[in-house]
Formats: structure tokens, sequence, C-alpha cells
């Protein structure tokens, strides 16, 4: 299947949608792709991936970030357009702020992005707000609405950080079918440690870059 050339990655907060983000950026460089990085997240400054421009360097992948982004002020402020964007080589994969809070930055680049995008929503089971299918379903309309765009698929990132596990993905499994029956959308990926791949439909084996401050 064919994957358009912008990469719409959003979801909750702490759904782990930026970790999803690099993982992604990352695997495609790995296959060959030109690929570049738009932090979109103008709401939260302590977990972006403006935080991995070291890392994106080092794998041949470009970043484009706010302004603001790891400096010492706290503005919602954007330096660039998406519309220089349209025209090069490779794939954009771009990294929402959480909710529809973040979205509304989306939908500033509505017209640029539709037709010639996927947007993924990511889900994480283990997360408050959204640990009912209903719960994040609500929100991913909420998003929907405040990004102009549909989204149109679902990630499965349901995790509990290191204590993460074969069955804490299993035990999420019947939460993202049932989302995906109530969206009418498809589960994209289900992300996953590469020990046990073989045990969860469409893996995407990650590893964790985002981590707590108390973690580094």
């Amino acid at each position: 299947m064919s994957i358009p050339k912008f990469i719409v990655i959003t979801g909750h907060y702490g759904s782990g949608k930026t970790n999803v983000s690099v993982n992604i950026a990352l695997d495609l460089a790995k296959k060959g792709e030109n690929v570049t990085v738009v932090d979109l997240d103008i709401v939260n400054p302590y977990f972006r991936t403006a935080d991995f421009e070291q890392l994106f360097k080092n794998n041949n992948v470009e970043l484009f970030k706010p302004v603001y982004a790891n400096s010492n002020l706290d503005i919602p402020a954007l330096d660039f357009d998406l519309m220089s964007l349209r025209d090069t080589k490779g794939k954009v994969v771009i990294d929402v702020g959480g909710d529809d809070e973040g979205a509304k930055a989306l939908g500033r680049f509505q017209k640029v992005l539709s037709g010639n995008s996927t947007v993924l929503y990511v889900v994480n089971k283990y997360r408050y707000l959204t640990s009912a299918p209903e719960e994040a379903l609500t929100l991913m309309r909420e998003i929907e609405y405040a990004s102009g765009l549909k989204c149109t698929g679902i990630i499965n990132n349901s995790n509990l950080g290191d204590e993460t596990d074969a069955k804490c993905v299993e035990n999420s499994l019947r939460y993202a079918d049932t989302l995906s029956k109530l969206s009418g959308l498809p589960i994209a990926a289900t992300c996953c440690k590469e020990e046990y791949a073989d045990r969860v439909p469409m893996p995407f084996t990650v590893k964790v870059f985002v981590k707590k401050p108390w973690e580094e």
C-alpha cells in the first residue's frame, strides 16, 4: 500500500505519539526514504520531537520545529509553512500537539494536507481519559473537528512504560478492536517490542526514545 507524503500523528496527551513519530521517521529513513519531521506541538514543551534533533541528524532526517522549541520560552509560535514541504522529495512526519487544543495548529495547514495525507490516531488504553474505547472515540472526534481533517487509521500504542510486556499489549487488543469498529477505521499498527511482535496483529516494533526527565 502506498504511503501518502504527509503522515500526521495525533492523539491524547501522554499517548506516546511523539515516540511513535520518532520511530516512524527513523523506520522510513532506514528504508531509504527522504524524511522530514515537523514538530507541530506548540502546546507541550516537555515531550516533543524537537528534543531529538541530534538523533535525526545522525539518521539523515531533517527537522522542522517551532522557533521557540528547546528554549526557556513557552510561546505557541510557528515560523514555517508546510506549503514549503509540499514539493519536496520523500515523506513528512508531523507530530501534532495533544487533544483538540494541539490539533488547532494542524487546521492552519488543512488545504495543504487534504488529499495527500494519512492522519493516524495514537491511543493508549492505560491513559486517563482514553481508558474506554468510547472515551477515545470522543476525543478523536474533537481532534478531527479542531483540525478539519479526518483520521484515517488507529495506532494502538497501549503501554505502561518500563513495565510493558507482551501481556500489557495483548490485553489492549480487544480495546483497540472495539475502537476500530466504533470509528470505522482500521488498526494501522500495534506498537510493541521486537521480542513479542509475532504475538500481536499489525506489529510495529518501537524503541523508547521519549523518557521522563528522571529516567534520563
